[in-house]
This record gives structure tokens, C-alpha cells and sequence, in this order.
């Protein structure tokens, strides 16, 4: 049975959908924006500590649903500027030390708020 995942920790949707799902064994992220939990507000700054937002906000989620990173199975990542890859790889690492998730990795026209990435994942319990 599908079950809704919201965790008061994490920023709260911006739209008409639920931070995460879990059905059958596995969870499924919403894409996550670089948002302050408590402000609601995003941070425009490099792509580099955006990353890391996102990925602390998706820590959080998993936290609600008993999961942690290394649960991830696949992210993926969704980015404006590909060259900036890098610098995003770089916190990205950070966060998936060992035994990291499959990854996919698109350049996309825009994203809300200005965002330079957003990540989503699938998590198994």
C-alpha cells in the first residue's frame, strides 16, 4: 500500500506533491531543490553547497522513512549547466563514500527558483 513520506525537517513541497512515496520495499524522492528547511527559502549561491543542501534534505527525508544514504539505489541528478559537473561531483562524493547508488546525470533548461541542481532518489528499505 502506498504510503506518503513527509518529513517536518525537510522543506515542504512547493507544488501539489509529496516529498517522498514509499510502496512495496522502496522509496521514491520527489526532485529536491537546494531549500532552507526552516525558510522555505533556496539558496542561489555555487553549485558546490547547493549539492550539499540537497543532499542533507534527502538524508533527512530517508531519516522519516528509516532509510539512510546507504539505502540509495539510484539518484538522479538534474542539472542547467554541465559544466559545472565537477564542482558537483565533488559534494556529491562527499555524501556516497562506499558503495555508491547508480547515477543518471542531465543538463536541463531551467529549474524552479533559479536552481542550479536538483536530485531525486529511489531508496529500498
Amino acid at each position: 500500500m502506498k504510503k506518503i513520506v513527509n518529513s517536518l525537517q525537510a522543506p515542504r513541497a512547493i507544488g501539489p506533491y509529496s516529498q517522498a512515496v514509499e510502496e512495496g520495499g522502496l522509496l521514491f524522492t520527489s526532485s529536491l531543490l537546494p531549500m532552507d528547511p526552516v525558510t522555505g527559502e533556496i539558496y542561489t549561491g555555487d553549485i558546490q553547497v547547493q549539492t550539499e543542501i540537497i543532499l542533507k534534505n534527502l538524508e533527512t527525508i530517508l531519516k522519516e522513512a528509516n532509510c539512510a544514504l546507504k539505502h540509495v539505489l539510484k539518484t538522479t541528478v538534474y542539472m542547467t549547466d554541465l559544466t559545472k559537473f565537477a564542482e558537483m561531483n565533488a559534494a556529491y562524493e562527499a555524501f556516497f563514500k562506499e558503495n555508491p547508488p547508480a547515477r543518471s546525470t542531465v543538463q536541463v533548461a531551467a529549474l524552479p527558483k533559479g536552481s542550479l541542481v536538483a536530485i531525486e532518489a529511489i531508496a529500498k528499505k
